[in-house]
């Protein structure tokens, strides 16, 4: 494990709090396995947690933004986003199919009424925080 730094904008914290709360662990649990992922990567040195669109998001030197969010508009499901224009979700789809759900190429959709997939979705984070040191390889390494 690494020494891992982690820069916490204070905004994000509440945003947190701003949460319904039926939604707030998941939120909390997605979060705290991003963090969890990040500190057993040796190569993953500083993760901030910042906000972008006025979501949380989690950025590290050599890899791509994960953004979480949870909408109004749909209240049953929860989101973790990517970078669209990445190769992130094209790959994800073909590792695990079916296996997640998905919005186009950028989000993995996780619905409150269905078991969390940790393991999967360690996978994409990891292979997320380490975007750009993989994005050559086939299938980024995963």
């Amino acid at each position: 494990m690494n020494q891992l730094k982690i820069i916490t904008d204070p905004r994000v914290i509440i945003t947190f709090e701003r949460y319904p709360t039926f939604v707030q662990p998941q939120l909390q649990s997605l979060r705290e396995l991003i963090v969890q992922t990040a500190i057993e990567l040796e190569d993953v040195v500083e993760l901030q947690e910042t906000l972008k669109w006025g979501e949380p998001s989690f950025i590290t030197p050599i890899g791509s933004t994960l953004r979480m969010d949870w909408k109004e508009k749909f209240p049953d499901q929860y989101q973790l986003y990517f970078q669209c224009t990445s190769k992130l979700i094209p790959t994800f789809k073909s590792v695990f199919g079916n296996r997640l759900h998905y919005e186009g190429t950028r989000a993995i959709i996780f619905k409150l009424d269905e078991p969390f997939p940790e393991e999967i979705a360690k996978y994409c984070i990891r292979t997320t925080l380490r975007y750009h040191k993989v994005k050559q390889l086939p299938l980024l390494g995963m």
